[in-house]
């Protein structure tokens, strides 16, 4: 017996990150977000080529699909690959067959090859910048399905923000940007009060200290790995939805996480406010809503006995009715050849780091 549901959303991944796993130490131990961000992931978006972003978005969807994840929004970067970076990450989601709606983080911090931690405000527009928002422009009016990404109010200049703000805006599209995610970036309200619309997707808001128009994207996981606090969403009106922040889109367990992260802030929340945030998922993904998933585990009757119950793992996947997982074992892809490929590519990224 088995009981269903339909296709998960994953609504914040970063697939460029997935062959993170088991690259070389950073050069110093990180003691704050943003020296993680500066020793870690920012070190290895600039390692990136088109091949081994290639490798890293199909596992890292192949390993949604298998955990019944159907459609991701992702938010990328890749400073010395840019143009065609959408593209790549869009064929090997359609490889996999997985829906993705995508976007290039915009950033000032990237200046003369060198990295900047923070942009000043008032200075000019960056080139890398200028790069990020036609690689953006241009997957959208090709007919990409995405939206226009910003990296953090802290790396840009009010310039690019606003220039990415208009960009979306001409294109009817919301803007995709972490949010008061650190203390480097506590300002981001103030600085994004007058730019936000209700298209955007506000991910992490950890620190916002003001109502932005949007919708946030919690990512509880990867806030406490990150040590930058609880950023407890249901003190917002906005309507809220659940990603991952590149940890993998086994949405199931975020969910689970979720919860009980909820529920130590607040006795009285119960599972059903995090089934809603993953039900929210379907408004940036209506069809996903039609897939089905079935999961190993039957009589389940609540969002509650979700909660509770260890080892649920999805086991089939339906896509506009194609049987795309069948047993635990996709049938549209090879997912050894994945796996070589992307560890051949991940050792190729690795000595780069090193």
């Amino acid at each position: 017996m088995s009981f269903f549901t339909a296709g998960m959303v994953c609504a914040h991944h970063h697939l460029y990150s997935s062959l993170a796993r088991g690259m070389p130490a950073p050069p110093k131990t990180p003691t704050s977000f943003i020296s993680v961000l500066e020793n870690v992931w920012w070190r290895l978006d600039a390692a990136l080529d088109l091949d081994t972003l290639y490798w890293s978005a199909a596992l890292g969807a192949a390993e949604a699909l298998m955990s019944g994840t159907t459609a991701i929004v992702d938010h990328h970067e890749s400073p010395y690959a840019i143009d065609g970076s959408l593209d790549v990450i869009a064929s090997a989601c359609a490889m996999v067959g997985v829906r993705s709606n995508l976007s290039y983080g915009v950033t000032d911090r990237w200046r003369d090859g060198k990295i900047s931690s923070a942009a000043d405000a008032q200075g000019s527009m960056s080139p890398e910048a200028q790069r990020g928002l036609r690689e953006n422009e241009r997957f959208l009016k090709a007919g990409g399905r995405g939206m226009v990404g910003v990296h953090a109010a802290f790396t840009c200049t009010d310039e690019t923000l606003e220039a990415a703000a208009n960009l979306a805006a001409s294109l009817d599209v919301g803007v995709h940007i972490h949010v008061a995610e650190g203390p480097d970036d506590k300002d981001a309200g103030a600085r994004l009060e007058s730019l936000a619309t209700d298209k955007w997707l506000l991910v992490h808001s950890v620190l916002l200290d003001r109502k932005l128009q949007g919708t946030i994207v919690h990512n509880p996981r990867s806030n406490m790995n990150n040590s930058v606090g609880y950023g407890n969403p249901v003190k917002w009106a906005n309507t809220t939805l659940l990603g991952t922040d590149g940890i993998g889109a086994d949405m199931l367990e975020e969910a689970r996480l979720a919860y009980v992260k909820l529920r130590e802030s607040d006795i009285t929340q119960t599972p059903d406010t995090v089934w809603n945030w993953l039900h929210n998922g379907y408004n940036i993904f209506p069809e996903a809503s039609r897939d089905e998933v079935r999961w190993n585990y039957d009589n389940v009757d609540s969002a509650w006995h979700v909660a509770f119950t260890p080892g649920i793992r999805c086991t089939d996947v339906f896509i506009e009715g194609e049987h795309v997982v069948k047993d635990g074992t996709p049938t549209q892809f090879d997912m050894s050849e994945v796996r070589a490929k992307a560890s051949e590519s991940a050792a190729r990224l690795h000595k780069k780091l090193s």
